[in-house]
């Protein structure tokens, strides 16, 4: 996801909303500032698991809300670089163990902060050390990708990897042939995706494989209709979209499902403004914020995923967004 006006982005949905249905900006700016002031509150160090991943989040949605300078870029550099080990990954937080999600977050707020300079002055090895980090977990003999020492492979870790190499213009130091083959290897009947070979397919999952599609210049091999039926049919009465079949709707997918929908270009395909409606339902129109569902609790995750599938459906207001 980059601030990035790319073809496939819709035209303006959410125009026709009634008047109690519209975007508070400033709420959810001042929501966002707010999350680092809560040190004095077990969930802030309940979630240190995730604090990296939040500040990429939380940043984001900043940009999104056309608000970049609400974060100081300064401290927020200097924390991304705390983070990093010698061996040129990133934890979640100080003395977390290195891990592909956690780097890939790290390399997403420098690059939108315009921080990799400070990369190259500072971190360890610069961009190089980040790439050789990333580089040696992949499998070379399924082109899979381990989050982590000890070996686990999904494709969010595949996506990751050329997400962040694409990022830091070092994709060819791994070999995006055999990534491209275990994606295809994931592919099921209903033309999802799922974690790994023989997994159930599944929109978060979608998501990861089609941008490493994307990334590598392989939407070729995409059955883009077979495919777009099985995302469209993630929406449900509310207007929300759901990871599955007979699951719950959840706003995060308004980016999984969304995002997706972008890259085959099939975005027509689904109800656009019973989308926007539901995601402005999740606000919280008093403090900020946007939860999964109506009268939920709001947090910075469910907060920029539903802000990014505004942005996708062209709502008026936000910054467009890279499908990617």
């Amino acid at each position: 996801m980059s601030l990035v006006s790319v073809p496939g982005r819709a035209q303006a949905a959410g125009t026709n909303l009634p008047d109690d249905l519209q975007l508070v900006t400033e709420k959810h700016v001042q929501y966002i500032q707010s999350l680092d002031t809560r040190k004095d509150e077990l969930e802030y160090w309940l979630t240190e698991h995730l604090r990296l991943n939040g500040v990429y989040w939380g940043l984001t949605a900043l940009h999104l809300l056309g608000h970049p300078e609400a974060l100081p870029r300064a401290e927020t550099i200097d924390f991304v670089l705390s983070c990093q080990h010698a061996n040129g990954g990133f934890g979640a937080a100080p003395g977390h163990d290195p891990h592909m999600l956690y780097t890939v977050s790290a390399v997403q707020i420098l690059v939108t902060v315009g921080g990799l300079v400070e990369l190259e002055r500072r971190g360890k090895n610069g961009r190089v050390g980040v790439a050789k980090y990333i580089s040696q977990l992949q499998n070379q003999e399924d082109g899979s990708f381990a989050g982590d020492e000890w070996g686990e492979t999904d494709t969010r870790f595949l996506f990751g990897a050329l997400n962040a190499l694409s990022l830091l213009g070092l994709l060819s130091t791994i070999d995006v042939g055999r990534a491209v083959a275990h994606v295809q290897a994931c592919v099921n009947f209903d033309g999802g995706y799922g974690v790994n070979p023989g997994a159930e397919s599944h929109a978060g999952q979608i998501f990861v494989c089609v941008g490493a599609l994307a990334i590598a210049g392989r939407m070729d091999l995409v059955d883009k209709d077979r495919l777009a039926g099985w995302l469209s049919e993630r929406q449900v009465e509310s207007g929300g979209l759901n990871g599955r079949p007979e699951k719950l709707e959840d706003v995060c997918y308004s980016w999984w499902v969304v995002s997706s929908l972008a890259m085959i270009e099939r975005l027509h395909w689904i109800d656009q403004e019973k989308l926007a409606a539901y995601i402005l339902r999740c606000q919280d129109p008093e403090l900020g914020g946007i939860a999964d569902r109506p009268g939920d609790v709001v947090d910075v995750f469910h907060t920029v995923f539903g802000l990014a599938g505004l942005s996708l459906i062209g709502f008026p207001g936000l910054e467009p967004v890279d499908p990617t």
